[in-house]
């Protein structure tokens, strides 16, 4: 059988399939179907449960790609320079752009319970991921052996995912430029607490 006349073929593979979900996500939130993901990939609904069995694992796999996209452009705008000043800001730029982006909300609109249980998970693939990237960038604080040479170091990509998100998941807030401050602000506060160990001595 040629490859043209398979029945079940995306020819653009995972990127295509992914790509898509996020653009769905963007306005359907967790509503998004494996159905419409089908039909807006131009693939199958076969392709897409032999791939991934559920529309909830696209869906994981979607944010955790929104997410990495996040630390990315917080890269560009508000780059770490390895020292706590750095890291707060590029971490609160980081808040900042979860809670603006246009799947939170959309996520908080389709669903009522997604988000309460976001601000209490203590496990799973995205606090994993997040707070992987969080030790990434804690890693030049304690420039021989990073993280996990600093016990009391190691703690802290958790207790900073804990601070995170009341202050990125509450969409609700974005245009009030009152209350994203006051979000914002709490956030950085509360960080360069949990790092002044590591703040040079001024």
């Amino acid at each position: 059988m040629s490859p043209a006349s398979w029945p079940y073929r995306n020819p653009l593979g995972t990127a295509n399939v992914i790509s898509t979900v996020r653009t769905l996500m963007r306005t359907d939130g967790l509503n998004v179907s494996v159905t419409a993901i089908a039909r807006a990939s131009g693939t199958s609904r076969n392709y897409l449960y032999e791939n991934w069995k559920t529309a909830s694992r696209l869906h994981l796999r979607a944010l955790q790609t929104e997410i990495a996209r996040v630390f990315d452009e917080a890269d560009r705008t508000h780059p770490s320079d390895g020292t706590v000043d750095g890291i707060v800001r590029h971490l609160t730029q980081v808040v900042r752009i979860v809670r603006r982006h246009p799947t939170t909300a959309a996520v908080a609109r389709t669903s009522h319970t997604a988000l309460p249980r976001a601000h209490t998970a203590t496990d799973g693939p995205l606090v994993q991921m997040i707070t992987g990237r969080v030790s990434d960038l804690l890693h030049p604080l304690a420039p021989r052996g990073g993280v996990w040479s600093d016990a009391a170091l190691f703690s802290r990509p958790w207790k900073i995912l804990w601070i995170a998100r009341p202050a990125a998941l509450c969409p609700e807030a974005v245009g009030d430029q009152e209350w994203e401050d006051t979000l914002d602000g709490a956030f950085a506060e509360l960080l360069r607490d949990l790092l002044a160990p590591w703040a040079p001595a001024d």
